[in-house]
């Protein structure tokens, strides 16, 4: 069967004559493509190598890594970074807006550069295909930055599962409170018509990328792009690669030819639909058998929307904002976001009953760490392209569900297309703004 990013194959072991000057023992040099907000902790989290390069569209959101790294030459354009250091760079951090992953991505690892990329991997279907084909292309060393994926917790979720834990599992229930929950963002708005200055330290024109033009407007940056559909993905894109990360592993829905999926959202208005996501939605997925394990049906919902208690979860149990539940014929096991935190099989009585099985997954020694290591001729990191692309395509696939509501959509995974709605299929590679290109 095919996967949700084509044919899997293996990355190869990148031999330490790759690095050039910077032998497996030594230190890379890498690059940041964005410097303020989240960046900063994937910049902290590589600091033990030499940071050479950093650039920011905002020189008032890089200005504290500026600083903390002095020798660091600066930049506004990744592209004028990447062409002029070329010889000087030897891996890249992408940490961009969601709209702008793909571009910056791409052209470093046609370049020969290992890049880590922010979750989700990119804003359209197209571009995660793409990238995830083009580092296997190129043979460079990748990771996504859905951090979770390298915890304890998620490892022992899919040992549980294999283990038989709670038996079959037929149906898996993933929530989030955002967009209105946690770190939330605006939604279900019209686009601003005010037209207020540029701030002179934001190239506006750099910012956008490859979105088309609109013009500047604080509504759209530093944070609430998320709820704008041109720049960011909404509650599923936000989170999806988290929440959904555990059970996508451990019930290898990567492992399909065909998913369908489905969605209801609340407030619909078709003009504001077509600029924001919606307050609040739930998206239906489908997965056929994957070789012994049964179908599977997979509700996501967000916009603090919970899911059906279990008749058996005890009555004082809470169930947060964020996390998954799966229902198992034996059983069921219900986890927070991020690499399954606070792990537990449901009710409590099974979980002291149950014996926890042998280890047989290997173990991180830290997201950033892992790509590291990997860059320097080590194992692929676990959340490498190959497996985070297929990954955020299942989340993208909710999220376009989610701009084609209440119509179900059957998504042909080797092909990539829906097999049964031209107009739902145009939202797989929407085009760019002249002058960008994947």
């Amino acid at each position: 069967m095919g996967t949700l990013a084509g044919s899997a194959a293996a990355i190869t072991i990148v031999p330490s004559h790759v690095l050039g000057r910077n032998a497996p023992s030594n230190k890379l040099n890498i690059a940041a493509i964005a410097s303020g907000g989240r960046a900063r902790a994937n910049i902290n989290g590589t600091r033990s190598e030499n940071i050479v390069a950093l650039c920011d569209v905002d020189g008032k959101r890089a200005e504290k890594m500026f600083k903390a790294y002095p020798k660091a030459r600066k930049y506004k354009d990744f592209r004028k970074m990447l062409d002029e250091m070329d010889n000087s760079i030897d891996a890249v951090l992408v940490s961009t807006p969601d709209h702008c992953h793909a571009v910056a991505a791409m052209r470093a690892i046609r370049m020969g550069k290992h890049v880590y990329c922010e979750k989700p991997l990119a804003h359209t279907i197209h571009e995660v295909r793409q990238i995830t084909e083009a580092a296997r292309k190129h043979k460079v060393q990748t990771q996504m930055g859905n951090q979770g994926h390298s915890s304890e917790q998620i490892r022992m979720m899919s040992e549980w599962i294999q283990d038989g834990a709670i038996g079959e599992v037929r149906k898996v229930y993933a929530w989030s409170s955002r967009p209105s929950g946690g770190a939330a963002f605006p939604v279900n708005m019209k686009r601003p018509e005010d037209t207020p200055p540029v701030p002179k330290e934001l190239d506006w024109d750099l910012w956008l990328g490859p979105a088309q033009y609109r013009p500047y407007h604080p509504a759209y940056l530093p944070f609430d792009w998320r709820g704008w559909v041109d720049f960011g993905t909404g509650a599923l894109g936000d989170m999806g690669c988290h929440i959904l990360d555990p059970v996508f592993w451990a019930l290898k829905l990567g492992e399909v030819d065909t998913v369908e999926v489905e969605a209801t959202t609340t407030h619909f208005v078709p003009e504001i639909m077509r600029e924001t996501y919606p307050v609040a939605s739930v998206v239906r997925f489908k997965f056929p058998a994957r070789g012994d394990m049964p179908p599977v049906e997979l509700t996501w919902s967000d916009g603090r929307l919970r899911p059906p208690r279990p008749h058996d979860m005890e009555i004082d149990r809470k169930i947060g904002g964020e996390g998954a539940l799966l229902i198992g014929e034996n059983g069921n096991i219900m986890h927070g976001s991020h690499g399954a935190g606070g792990l537990r099989i449901v009710p409590e009585t099974k979980m002291k009953a149950y014996d926890l099985p042998e280890k047989t997954l290997p173990r991180s020694q830290g997201h950033h760490k892992d790509w590291i290591l990997a860059c320097k001729g080590g194992k692929p990191a676990s959340s490498n392209f190959d497996y985070g692309g297929p990954l955020t395509e299942m989340a993208l696939l909710g999220v376009m569900a989610i701009r084609n509501q209440n119509r179900k959509l059957i998504w042909d995974v080797k092909n990539m297309r829906v097999t049964n709605d031209a107009e739902a299929d145009k939202f797989v590679n929407p085009p760019y703004r002249d002058g960008w290109t994947l």
